[in-house]
């Protein structure tokens, strides 16, 4: 099988803005500050063109990761089409959200964490490094974004 050719910088920018615009779901990596091993799950978020939103219950193992360390990385779509996102996390209680920044949340993903008894935390990361690639001829220069700074332009 031939794979096609490698995406130029610029396209694979916008490919990866599309995914984040238009995927609901994300594989979230975590880690506790002092162990255990890293715990991965999938989340809803909310892309609003410089961060995206996550919720998941704050007691939950995700939930007390994002918190206490302050760090995470994601990855978007499949294996052979994948966005992967190292960033920074703030944590937020509904009650702390922008304006409208809840209803966009559940209109996206059709789940709205402010309706549940149990207690949810919305966690706001800001990637700092962000990679693209599809295949291996896209190992190099999958690097898109460094020090929460964008390597090429639009």
């Amino acid at each position: 099988m031939t794979n096609p050719p490698a995406r130029p910088a610029k396209q694979r920018k916008l490919d990866t803005l599309h995914r984040l615009e238009h995927d609901e779901d994300v594989w979230v990596a975590t880690a506790g500050p002092d162990g255990p091993a890293p715990y991965l799950v999938p989340l809803s978020f909310l892309w609003d063109g410089e961060t995206l939103l996550l919720a998941t219950p704050a007691a939950s193992p995700t939930g007390r990761n994002l918190k206490a360390t302050g760090t995470v990385r994601l990855g978007v779509g499949p294996t052979r089409d994948v966005v992967m996102i190292e960033g920074t996390v703030e944590a937020l209680t509904p009650a702390e959200l922008r304006e409208g920044e809840g209803d966009r949340f559940a209109a996206k993903t059709g789940f709205d964490p402010r309706e549940l008894t149990t207690e949810y935390l919305y966690f706001r990361v800001r990637p700092q490094r962000v990679q693209a690639w599809r295949e291996a001829n896209e190992l190099s220069g999958r690097d898109l974004m460094r020090d929460g700074t964008w390597l090429v332009a639009d």
